[in-house]
């Protein structure tokens, strides 16, 4: 598939992730490096959105290790249990954060960013990187971003 998106251009959402979703799987087949599908995934959603950031950390060595992304610089290194990003590792579940202030131990790598969710990616049970994505506006997210992105993460091979 030739590396171009058709952003759709409207307020329904679920119409939107339902035009992006078969073009990422076209972007993601085939391809067996890593790094390149994380890649292609976070410039296809900041894309199609607009959202202020949208990128993975990797776990290694006990820790969430910022990966491929698209945004303004992030943070480098986040603890196993540490703000959103951290959460969503140790309890292995997708979190919307409509207000990041108010999540305790939120680290804010930008003053920015105002909502947040975080999705969990899964290789045999266990979680080997998380999907972080930052708006600027409150309550960006809901059960249709979670819902859809959830999809979204599942294409996505382990390739350790």
């Amino acid at each position: 598939m030739a590396e171009d998106l058709k952003i759709i251009d409207t307020t329904d959402k679920a119409g939107q992730y339902q035009s992006l979703i078969p073009q990422i799987e076209g972007l993601l087949y085939g391809e067996t490096d890593q790094v390149a599908n994380l890649a292609n995934v976070a410039a296809a959603l900041k894309e199609q959105f607009k959202w202020f950031w949208v990128g993975f950390y990797l776990v290694k060595n006990g820790e969430l290790v910022l990966g491929p992304f698209q945004g303004p610089v992030a943070c480098t290194r986040i603890a196993k249990g540490k703000g959103v990003c951290g959460a969503s590792w140790e309890q292995a579940k997708t979190l919307v954060v409509p207000d990041v202030d108010a999540f305790p131990g939120h680290i804010a790598c930008s003053s920015l960013s105002k909502s947040e969710i975080v999705l969990p990616l899964f290789n045999n049970g266990e979680v080997w990187a998380v999907l972080d994505v930052d708006s600027e506006e409150l309550d960006q997210f809901d059960e249709t971003d979670a819902k859809y992105l959830e999809q979204i993460v599942k294409l996505i091979a382990f390739n350790g």
